[in-house]
């Protein structure tokens, strides 16, 4: 029977190596913002003003008005020292580990250092028959430039949704830039699952929930990257781009995006079929 490594990878964290990264609510409710590294709880006692550290939890005791400098100031002296990587100068709303919004930004880099949740979404781009069933899916290779994952194939589209936009609006707007689609020509595109993601990775943990898009293309059409970020594109036979070959070349968020496409899709054999939705109903509790 197929495996599928990332659906392992996705809850693959060492629980032991990280303490709660908590705070309290305006009505002294306690919130779980994220996780921090045990490795970083002694870089973090240099701010007593704003944060609480011992070794079961990191509490943030600044004021919620003071939450935005504290952690513009700490982000920034923790990136000198090399413990927040890939800065991209791109904010991301901070919010609990529920989803709900608290109201400020952090740089995105920054947020897998806390271990903070963060959202994505990412679009199927696939080619339907006559009877209007998926016939080949449309993949990208990431261009070797990439600070993450770079030469991993990936989804047709997919980005980190920042703040002030909404993942349908990240979509469109990746669309173009991985894709050159223009928003006409997504005007077509149809919700999906969200993918849920707890696992270590090299710069921290990654706490992400991923919208998936379908978009179906007409033959002929043929996407072009517009940002330099994508190396290749290809389109595939479906069977070609669920076989392991494949998927196991594909970044996790990506192989996970399109193992939902396959499974809501039922585009597996009856066994493999029934094998992933089995794996995915234990990957998303």
């Amino acid at each position: 029977m197929t495996q599928w490594p990332a659906l392992q990878q996705a809850r693959s964290f060492e629980a032991d190596a990280r303490v709660p990264f908590v705070t309290v609510d305006a009505d002294g409710a306690p919130l779980v913002l994220g996780a921090v590294a045990r490795a970083h709880l002694r870089a973090l006692h240099r701010w007593p003003h704003w944060l609480q550290v011992s070794e079961h939890r990191v509490q943030l005791v600044a004021s919620r008005t003071a939450w935005s400098d504290a952690f513009a100031a700490m982000n920034a002296v923790l990136r000198d020292d090399g413990m927040i990587v890939a800065w991209r100068d791109e904010p991301f709303m901070l919010f609990d580990t529920s989803g709900r919004s608290l109201g400020v930004t952090i740089e995105r880099a920054a947020t897998r250092f806390w271990g903070t949740l963060t959202w994505g979404a990412h679009c199927n781009g696939y080619v339907a028959d006559a009877q209007g069933q998926p016939a080949a899916l449309w993949v990208a290779r990431r261009a070797l430039t990439k600070p993450t994952d770079p030469g991993c194939l990936d989804n047709l589209i997919g980005g980190g949704v920042p703040h002030g936009q909404s993942p349908h609006d990240t979509v469109v707007r990746e669309g173009w830039e991985e894709a050159g689609l223009t928003p006409e020509q997504m005007t077509g595109l149809q919700r999906g699952s969200t993918v849920r993601l707890l696992r270590d990775i090299p710069e921290g943990l990654q706490r992400e929930w991923i919208e998936v898009y379908d978009l179906a293309l007409p033959q002929g059409l043929v996407p072009q990257n517009q940002d330099g970020e994508v190396g290749e594109l290809m389109c595939l036979p479906i069977a070609d781009a669920l076989g392991p070959q494949t998927i196991d070349e594909m970044t996790v968020d990506a192989a996970l995006v399109t193992l939902d496409f396959a499974r809501r899709r039922r585009l597996l054999p009856p066994t493999e079929q029934a094998a992933l939705e089995q794996a995915w109903v234990a990957l998303q509790t």
